[in-house]
């Protein structure tokens, strides 16, 4: 049976109780004025703000989280009857309805846009990274490094296979580490022609991983291969130019 983690770190924590307080706060005020003054679909509009600006600074959950407390707050204090959580009229349930729909998917648009926004940074900054190595153990440390510190992962384990004396190269980051359990991730490597080797991933205590066939952890292993290839036909220049 496959096993999901979920874990809930303290600065996740503090981030959905800020995102909570902020849609308090702006609820006090448009209380104070009242719903005759402010309408509706004004009041609706003021809540999408902190919903959007959590969704942007905190991420995802905490978006989530302020837009159910901007709902519950808006159902309580602003949709007839007042001070109570039942809708009395259909009028009510749909703009409810309307503003949890609309709150939902502004939610999850900045989280994607965030995201895809990450992964180019991060692939750049590998791509970058990877220019000025010169030998297939760097690539691995480096592929390595920027694995483990970019998903804070328990442990990184980048391996390459010499295809022709049949022999392996292992490079795990940090030094050291040791996981008694399998790798949450294996990733092959790739080069033009061939499997060269694999990527595998444990999964830290504080960060979860994107699927294996995720555009980020696929364009690592294919800069990887690719890497290998370079460096390896650099190698064979070298050796090439040194025995003449």
């Amino acid at each position: 049976m496959k096993k999901y983690h979920f874990r809930l770190s303290k600065r996740m924590i503090i981030n959905n109780l800020l995102a909570v307080l902020l849609v308090i706060g702006l609820t006090i005020p448009m209380w104070v004025i009242g719903r005759d003054t402010l309408g509706e679909a004004v009041i609706a509009l003021l809540y999408l703000l902190p919903v959007t600006w959590c969704a942007y600074r905190f991420g995802q959950l905490p978006g989530i989280s302020a837009a159910l407390t901007a709902a519950l707050a808006f159902d309580f204090l602003f949709i007839p009857p007042f001070y109570t959580f039942a809708i009395a009229r259909l009028e009510g349930w749909l703009v409810l309805a309307i503003f949890l729909s609309v709150a939902v998917v502004v939610v999850g648009r900045i989280h994607a846009s965030i995201s895809r926004a990450h992964d180019a940074i991060h692939m750049y900054e590998l791509s970058e990274a990877l220019v000025g190595v010169h030998t297939q153990e760097a690539v691995a440390l480096t592929v390595a490094r920027q694995i483990q510190q970019l998903f804070q992962a328990s442990l990184v384990k980048v391996i390459y296979w010499h295809g022709d004396s049949g022999s392996s190269m292992i490079v795990s980051q940090p030094e050291g580490a040791i996981m008694d359990d399998r790798p949450v991730r294996v990733l092959p490597v790739l080069n033009s022609r061939e499997l060269v080797g694999e990527i595998q991933i444990w999964r830290g205590d504080y960060g979860e991983l994107p699927p294996e066939d995720s555009a980020i952890l696929q364009n690592f292993a294919e800069q990887a291969g690719r890497a290998f290839e370079r460096t390896q036909a650099m190698e064979a220049e070298s050796l090439a130019g040194s025995g003449k």
